[in-house]
């Protein structure tokens, strides 16, 4: 499937999380893009960790990733840079236990690079303390 705006591109990176293909997953990220991962406290900015941490996230039983899809906002940055941001959720399962997590994501996406991504960011939602 072709990506032709930032829209494309949360859902090709969804359907490659949600069936566990770690190659389409790292395929979406330019050589030098920088991750900040909603289950890691590290910055990530190789190919080598983002395999990684995406390795690890696929081995977790029950994993998808779904969309809140009235919370994708897409802005245009300039020519074919954008920014996507919303919510989703994880789906995982934890000593048989299935738990959800929502985040907020964005991501900056340039869809005349063969390699779009060029920093995502992905942050749980914190509980509020009210």
């Amino acid at each position: 499937m072709p990506i032709l705006d930032a829209r494309d591109l949360v859902h090709a990176w969804m359907s490659a999380v949600n069936s566990r293909q770690i190659a389409d997953v790292l395929s979406l990220y330019a050589d030098d893009a920088v991750l900040l991962p909603t289950f890691s406290p590290n910055t990530i900015r190789t190919e080598e960790a983002r395999r990684s941490y995406f390795e690890q996230l696929a081995a977790r039983p029950g994993l998808s990733v779904s969309l809140h899809e009235k919370t994708l906002r897409v802005q245009p940055v300039f020519g074919r840079v954008e920014i996507a941001s919303g919510i989703y959720r994880f789906h995982v399962e934890i000593d048989g236990e299935p738990l959800v997590f929502e985040a907020r994501f964005s991501f900056l996406v340039d869809t005349a690079r063969p390699k779009p991504v060029l920093h995502h960011h992905s942050s749980q939602i914190p509980r509020t303390l009210s």
